[in-house]
C-alpha cells in the first residue's frame, strides 16, 4: 500500500498535463505552506531586529532561491522550457510585480499604522475575486462570497488598534493589496495556463531577475551604503549563518507556496494568507505572551471559523461540479454500442 502525500511537480511546458490532485494532497500542501510561512515570519522578525535592511534581506532570499534551483537543476530535478521572447518578457514583468509589491508594502508601512496596513491587506481575497470575475469571467457561488466576509472581517477585529494613515499611505496600501492579489493570480496562471511552468522552473527563472531588482532598490534607498558600515562594525559569523538559514527557509517557502498555489488556486492562497496572519497572532500569544483584548480574540475565532467555512464551501462546490461528470460517465458505461 502507498500513502498519498505531497509530491513536487517537476515537469513544465504545455504538455505537462497531470491528473487532478485529491483534496487530501491539496490540504497537505497548504499545511506545509503554513509551516514554512509561519517559520519565516517569526524568523524574519528576529533577523530584522539585528539586520535592518529589508531589501537586502529580500535579495538574500532571491539569491538563495537562485542557488537552490540551480542545485536541483544540475541534479536533473527539472528541465527548462523553450520560451519565446514574448514569454521571457512576461516572466520579467512577473518578477517585477513581485519586487514592486514588496517595495510598495515597505513604503506604505511608513505612512500608515500597522493595524491599518493589516486590515487593508486582509482585503486581498476580495481583490482576487474581482480580478478573476473581470479578467477571466469566472463565476463564484454566493456562499463563496459570503464565506470570505468573516475571513476578512476577522483580521480587522484581531488587529484592531490605532488606525492612522496619510492620503498617500491609504492609496499605496490599497495598491499593495491589489498587487498582492494580482501577484497570486499571476503565479497561478503562469503555472496552470499556456506556459505551465513547474514551481522550480518558475522560481529558477524569476529569482535572478528579482535579485537584481532588489539590489537596485537597496542602492537607491541607501541600504547598500549603510550595509558597508554595518559589515565593518556589527557583522559576525553567527549573523551570516542566520542570514543563510533565513534564505534557505525562504527558498523552501517559495517552492511550497508556488506548488500550493498551483494545486489549490489563487483565491484559496489569499484566504490562507489571512488565516496565517491569525495563526501568527496565536503563536505570539502562546510563546511571547502577547496581550489581546476581547475584540482581538473574537477576530481570531472569526477568521479561523471563516477559513474553515470557506474550505467547506469549496469542497461542496467541487462535489457539485464533479457530480454531473460522474453521472455522464456512468451513462456512457451503460450505453450499448450500435452495430453497423
Amino acid at each position: 500500500m502507498s500513502s498519498e502525500g505531497p509530491v513536487l511537480p517537476i515537469h513544465s511546458g504545455p504538455g505537462a498535463e497531470t491528473q487532478p490532485d485529491s483534496l487530501r494532497v491539496k490540504y497537505q500542501w497548504l499545511a506545509v505552506y503554513f509551516f514554512f510561512n509561519l517559520a519565516l515570519t517569526i524568523y524574519n522578525k528576529a533577523v530584522l531586529g539585528n539586520f535592518p535592511f529589508p531589501y537586502i534581506l529580500t535579495g538574500i532570499h532571491t539569491l538563495c532561491g537562485t542557488i537552490g534551483c540551480l542545485y536541483f537543476y544540475m541534479k536533473g530535478a527539472f528541465t527548462l522550457t523553450t520560451l519565446s521572447d514574448r514569454e521571457n518578457v512576461t516572466l520579467f514583468l512577473f518578477s517585477l510585480l513581485y519586487t514592486i509589491n514588496i517595495a510598495i508594502s515597505n513604503v506604505s508601512l511608513n505612512l500608515v499604522t500597522v493595524p491599518f496596513h493589516q486590515i487593508v491587506r486582509a482585503m486581498t481575497p476580495f481583490f482576487t475575486v474581482i480580478i478573476y470575475v473581470i479578467g477571466y469571467r469566472k463565476v463564484y457561488s454566493t456562499m463563496t462570497y459570503v464565506s470570505l466576509i468573516p475571513v476578512v472581517a476577522g483580521v480587522g477585529f484581531a488587529t484592531a488598534g490605532d488606525y492612522y494613515f496619510t492620503p498617500m499611505g491609504f492609496i499605496l496600501t490599497l495598491l499593495g493589496a491589489f498587487l498582492a492579489a494580482l501577484k497570486t493570480v499571476a503565479t497561478n496562471r503562469v503555472q496552470t495556463g499556456r506556459l505551465r511552468l513547474s514551481p522550480l522552473e518558475l522560481l529558477f527563472r524569476m529569482s535572478p531577475l528579482a535579485f537584481i531588482q532588489c539590489l537596485i532598490y537597496a542602492y537607491f534607498t541607501g541600504e547598500v551604503a549603510s550595509l558597508q558600515d554595518y559589515w565593518h562594525s556589527s557583522m559576525t559569523s553567527n549573523m551570516m549563518f542566520k542570514l543563510f538559514l533565513n534564505g534557505a527557509i525562504a527558498f523552501g517557502l517559495n517552492v511550497v507556496s508556488f506548488t500550493a498555489n498551483k494545486k489549490t488556486g489563487a483565491l484559496t492562497m489569499t484566504v490562507a494568507a489571512n488565516v496565517k496572519q491569525i495563526l501568527t497572532i496565536v503563536l505570539a500569544i502562546l510563546f511571547f505572551h502577547l496581550a489581546v483584548t476581547p475584540m482581538n480574540a473574537i477576530g481570531v475565532v472569526l477568521t479561523l471559523a471563516g477559513g474553515a467555512w470557506y474550505a467547506k464551501v469549496e469542497l461542496d462546490n467541487k462535489h457539485r461540479s464533479a457530480a454531473p461528470t460522474a453521472n455522464h460517465m456512468s451513462k456512457d458505461k451503460g450505453a450499448v454500442p450500435l452495430k453497423a
